[in-house]
């Protein structure tokens, strides 16, 4: 890929190859720079001067993402990177042309089918140019969509389509006029504190379009008019917030939730996306620390292990020491886990599954899920009869 030709698949099988050549979906891009990082799921390259796209992709759901890079003169320093979900059906040909000024893909080419027509007919002109798709990660790749539709993926992502690593961020309040932005705290004095530094500047919020639009968790674990106890029992089991979302997302096919758990870790590891990796935490917590729950959906938490048994696998032992241990979430998260899976009323297949991924767990990682977790646990405050929390 990296001097866009073919010489990858010159190992493969020529009946094999050709197969995959004929059925596979292609994308013709044209006119990346040199040097972009560019990657279709798994796997990234840095594009070569004879770089036209990339052929003999398996039909299905794919990540493609890139990373501009400045002229040499500028440095050659890379941009943030950019990535879209694309649903490619067999022998589909995708164009798009890249765009200097807004330093992306522009895929409005697709919508021409004359122009597609005519890329068709001289793809086999085109196919020194096109770098075969990394046929080594479609099963690691697999194994991390598993759950991912198409139309899951269009209800989660932003409506530009486009996934970017730094969101695009507009003032929330737009000073149009001389008298509104003289209103505005002066910058020309010192701050005597951050705070007071902070609150100087402007309050940003995402560019329309532009956003992540992932389920939204209840800040309140609790329902409305709870009593003291009730609030206690719902902030140590998180069943009630995780029917909630259930309820107002994906009440037909609850499964659907884990993929937007892949969803999330794919923006994350592949996407540079700092909100998938907060977003997948947030969910990650809300499903192993509510045990009425898990007595009550068996498949969901089956296939709960499956996601996270490959997500984990393709997170270094080391990843955890500087971005979790520190406050030591997914420790204290799959012990409240396998802590549930092992109380009363829950399936015996659930019980064993999680026993197994359990010992995996502990040898990959070697955390100590026994381990007395009294220091941590949760202080329950007993509030003084007649006193009520909103």
């Amino acid at each position: 890929m990296a001097s866009g030709d073919s010489s990858s698949s010159m190992d493969m099988d020529p009946d094999v190859a050709l197969r995959r050549f004929e059925e596979g979906a292609t994308l013709v891009l044209l006119g990346v720079p040199q040097g972009t990082e560019l990657g279709i799921d798994c796997k990234s390259w840095q594009v070569g001067p004879r770089f036209r796209g990339v052929k003999m992709i398996p039909p299905g759901m794919h990540f493609l993402h890139y990373s501009s890079v400045n002229a040499p003169s500028c440095g050659s320093e890379i941009g943030p990177k950019k990535g879209l979900f694309l649903s490619l059906k067999p022998r589909e040909i995708l164009l798009a042309n890249w765009d200097p000024q807004e330093e992306d893909l522009d895929f409005s080419a697709s919508k021409d089918e004359e122009q597609v027509s005519r890329t068709r007919a001289t793809l086999q002109e085109l196919d020194p140019h096109l770098g075969p798709y990394p046929y080594e990660v479609i099963r690691k790749w697999v194994s991390l969509t598993d759950r991912l539709s198409e139309e899951l993926t269009k209800k989660l992502q932003p409506l530009s389509g486009r996934i970017c690593a730094f969101s695009d961020v507009v003032p929330e309040v737009e000073f149009k006029h001389t008298k509104d932005r003289a209103e505005q705290p002066r910058n020309d004095t010192a701050c005597q504190s951050m705070k007071e530094g902070l609150d100087r500047l402007p309050r940003m919020k995402p560019r329309e379009g532009t956003e992540l639009r992932f389920s939204e968790i209840p800040q309140k674990t609790y329902p409305p008019g709870a009593t003291p106890a009730e609030i206690t029992r719902c902030s140590l089991d998180l069943s009630y917030a995780l029917e909630t979302v259930l309820e107002k997302n994906y009440e037909l096919q609850p499964l659907h939730l884990l993929g937007e758990l892949q969803f999330a870790f794919v923006c994350f590891i592949l996407g540079n996306v700092y909100e998938g990796f907060e977003h997948w935490k947030r969910l990650l917590n809300l499903l192993c620390r509510s045990e009425d729950s898990m007595r009550k959906r068996k498949d969901l938490y089956l296939g709960l292990i499956a996601v996270l048994y490959h997500q984990l696998g393709e997170i270094p032992p080391d990843f955890f020491v500087d971005i979790v241990s520190h406050s030591n979430f997914l420790t204290s998260t799959l012990q409240d886990f396998f802590q549930f899976a092992v109380g009363p009323g829950v399936d015996g297949t659930l019980r064993k599954r999680a026993e197994k991924f359990k010992a995996h767990v502990t040898k990959k990682f070697r955390w100590d899920f026994d381990a007395d977790s009294d220091d941590c646990a949760p202080v329950v405050v007993e509030l003084p009869e007649g006193v009520t929390v909103d």
